[in-house]
């Protein structure tokens, strides 16, 4: 059984003194904060925040799940500049980075649930919306955190109001909606690491009826390595451009009726992800024994040769040194309250991405694995919901659901495994349809409960061809499952709300990423002489084959609510089972970069906290995660380890000095802490791919007039330039060490509003 007491010992005996000296020093600030401010303004008290997670408006604390929520004017103080950000400072989520290197990829795992690929043939495990609408795709959004009215991060099983794909979780992003008040923004950043980020937003009023937003802005920042043996690299090891645009325009004729039209645009190019290649620690491998086609025995010093360090590039394959990615995409809300208890609402959208990257796995100036690779997705989405009031106690929510995408990922003629050609076609289109229907029934006034169950239906049409004398092998297969909720809301006497859910998730199948398996079924264990084409062709087919349903079941309980006018608190103790949950694992095999799912059964339970203290001109923001997760071992699998660290921890103190005149200076600081992990859901030590942990540290410290015409900041994050790694991914022939690209920066941030 976890306890407090557990969490508390587990803290102490992980945390480094950083931690602990951050810690430590909120006690004596917080007595400080009490004993200059004995009582809190309405002003100063913190404001609980209206989130859409199950939705319809709500207060946070009503919600009957884990739910963390981030105030879009507040992001930047605590140093949070995209999705990765926010995934240091939230209980049990780990953001991460991969896909093929590109340095724009989004890997969100919440309480270890989640997905390393990219591929069309994979489905992520948490599901990201952007103002009600699913974005598919990992690669190729690079969403940028601008004209930002929230993020809301929802942990567990979401499968009946956020559909499939959302075994994990789901993260909502709610954007800023055109009023009628006009004010135009400027947001500038300029710091260490050649940073250059500029932001302008403008609302405006057009008439009565009519008003628009909209946000450009562009953001940049130097690498971290060179590409050494590529001397004309247009772009340095993990160096960012990215400019991005986006407008809405609504139009609101009445009271009952409102319109808002968006779309959206981004461009970004750069350099590929910093990463490394360890040779030395696989003696048996294909690099080392010198059985490549090269009949080279490569070594560490070949991929980090002496006078440079693990974030220099040493490959000789210009195609992968550069990535980019861009994405467009359209939607259009519709709103009309049909009477005082109804409202239709209908979410439309059409989404395309786009992105270039690839891997040199051999690390090397020598031409032997280079895997440069291009991939698209379109989709189409329409959701129709209908929510309202049945009578004064009973509220509900249904819809209908649509989506469609088509996609492909290619490694072409620039493509090489051990010297040779390497093909790689995926295509895949899914098409998903679902209804839905949410009940929230008050029992008394301080006891309700809340149901939902949803019905889907997934198709799915794939193709894949890895190798030329087989042809493309192409298989349909069909999916259905029913997903359901059950909780209840109690209000104790101080207005705190403890819950309790049972709620569940599905993601469909999934067709293989890398199925270089298909070549060996071709040949036979005979050779090719031994098998017939039909025969050769059958047995392929057999190696390209859905994975059935991934179902998971979330038992939660929690307590979440204002203690007093000072502090909120937020407490749930959770337990998921999955059935039929896939790992990937990815083995170097006789085609080429095969990548299968090793498929379980999994427990994961454990405990989250969020905290807010306001005293005064005092306040501070607390989340702890601690999670244990136990896999059932499958007969003739490795060990599997969860990808996840089983300890987060996150802390942010800020204090706000009062000068003279009504000047204000606001100090910050934060720290995220992530435990040690596995790269790859392997546990055997002698794989190499744990992960260690890692502790940053930001700071902002802001002055504001006393007309509050602008705001300057001193800002650093990362202070003390923490290095750590995202993945770790054993072949068998090497360990793929990718790095993060987070390194240390300090700069001067500017706002105004005018």
């Amino acid at each position: 059984m976890i306890t407090n007491t557990d969490v508390s010992k587990t803290l102490v005996s992980r945390l480094s003194p950083v931690a602990l000296a951050v810690a430590l020093t909120v006690p004596a600030i917080s007595h400080s904060a009490f004993a200059q401010e004995a009582e809190a303004t309405e002003e100063q008290m913190y404001e609980a925040i209206t989130v859409t997670a199950t939705k319809r408006p709500q207060v946070i604390y009503e919600v009957p799940i884990a739910i963390s929520a981030f105030d879009g004017d507040m992001l930047a103080e605590q140093g949070i500049t995209d999705l990765t950000d926010v995934g240091k400072f939230v209980p049990n989520l780990n953001v991460t980075g991969f896909s093929a290197g590109h340095t724009s990829s989004v890997n969100p795992f919440i309480r270890g649930i989640g997905l390393q690929d990219h591929l069309i043939t994979t489905d992520p495990g948490v599901s990201v919306y952007v103002d009600g609408v699913y974005l598919g795709r990992q690669v190729g959004q690079n969403w940028s955190l601008n004209n930002i009215e929230r993020i809301e991060v929802l942990r567990g099983p979401q499968g009946t109001l956020y559909g499939r794909n959302s075994i994990g979780g789901a993260i909502n992003i709610i954007t800023k909606e055109p009023d009628q008040g006009d004010v135009t923004k400027v947001n500038a950043e300029f710091g260490t690491r050649g940073r250059v980020k500029t932001d302008l937003f403008v609302n405006h009023a057009l008439s009565d009826t009519l008003a628009f937003n909209m946000n450009l802005a562009y953001n940049t920042r130097d690498g971290l390595g060179e590409f050494i043996n590529v001397p004309n690299a247009e772009y340095d090891v993990g160096e960012t451009e990215d400019i991005s645009g986006r407008i809405s325009v609504k139009y609101e004729p009445s009271d009952d009726f409102r319109m808002v039209l968006t779309a959206d645009a981004n461009n970004g190019d750069g350099g590929l992800r910093p990463y490394t290649v360890l040779i030395d620690e696989m003696p048996e491998g294909r690099f080392y024994a010198g059985t490549n086609s090269l009949g080279l025995e490569l070594r560490n010093s070949d991929v980090t040769p002496e006078g440079y360090d693990i974030y220099d590039n040493a490959t000789g394959t210009p195609e992968v040194t550069s990535v980019s990615n861009e994405a467009r995409g359209v939607s259009l809300t519709t709103e009309w309250d049909i009477s005082d208890d109804y409202t239709a609402k209908v979410v439309a959208s059409r989404r395309t991405s786009k992105y270039k990257a690839g891997l040199d796995d051999d690390g090397t100036i020598y031409s032997l694995d280079q895997y440069p690779e291009r991939g698209e997705a379109d989709q189409t989405s329409i959701e129709v919901q209908l929510n309202g009031y049945i009578n004064e106690y009973t509220d509900f929510v249904a819809g209908l659901y649509y989506f469609n995408e088509e996609g492909s990922n290619r490694q072409g003629s620039d493509s090489s495994f051990d010297g040779g050609g390497n093909t790689l076609q995926l295509d895949q289109e899914t098409t998903s349809k679902a209804v839905y229907l949410n009940l929230r029934h008050d029992l008394t006034d301080e006891l309700s409960v809340s149901g939902g169950i949803r019905y889907t239906e997934d198709e799915k049409d794939a193709s894949a061809n890895v190798f030329d004398a087989l042809g493309t092998i192409f298989d349909s297969n069909e999916w259905d499952e029913v997903t359901w909720e059950l909780a209840t809301n109690y209000t104790f006497e101080n207005g705190m709300t403890g819950y309790a859910t049972i709620q569940n998730g599905y993601q469909s199948g999934q067709y293989p990423a890398r199925p270089y398996c298909l070549i060996g079924e071709f040949f036979g264990a005979g050779g090719f002489d031994d098998l017939d084409g039909a025969v050769a062709a059958v047995n392929a087919s057999n190696c390209f084959v859905a994975s059935d349903n991934i179902t998971a079941v979330n038992y939660e309980v929690g307590v979440k609510g204002r203690v007093n006018e000072y502090f909120d608190v937020s407490v749930a103790v959770f337990n998921t089972e999955f059935e039929d949950l896939p790992y990937q694992v990815s083995r170097v095999s006789e085609g080429g970069f095969d990548t299968a799912n090793l498929v379980v059964e999994q427990t994961s339970r454990g405990i989250e906290l969020d905290t807010t203290l306001n005293v005064g001109n005092f306040s501070m923001l607390t989340s702890i995660g601690y999670m244990d997760v136990e896999v059932d071992e499958q007969d003739g699998f490795n060990p599997v380890a969860p990808l996840t660290p089983d300890l987060t921890f996150a802390i942010g103190p800020s204090y706000t000095f009062d000068l003279e005149g009504g000047d204000k200076i606001r100090a910050r600081i934060d720290y995220s802490y992530r435990a040690d992990m596995y790269g790859e859901p392997s546990s055997e030590p002698a794989r190499m791919t744990e992960i260690e942990s890692r502790e940053l540290v930001n700071f902002d410290v802001a002055y504001t007039p006393a007309d509050e015409a602008y705001t300057v900041a001193l800002y650093g994050r990362n202070i003390f330039d923490e290095r750590y790694d995202n993945a770790r991914l054993n072949t068998g022939d090497y360990i793929l060490q990718v790095l993060s690209n987070d390194a240390s920066e300090f700069g001067v941030r500017f706002s105004t509003e005018f």
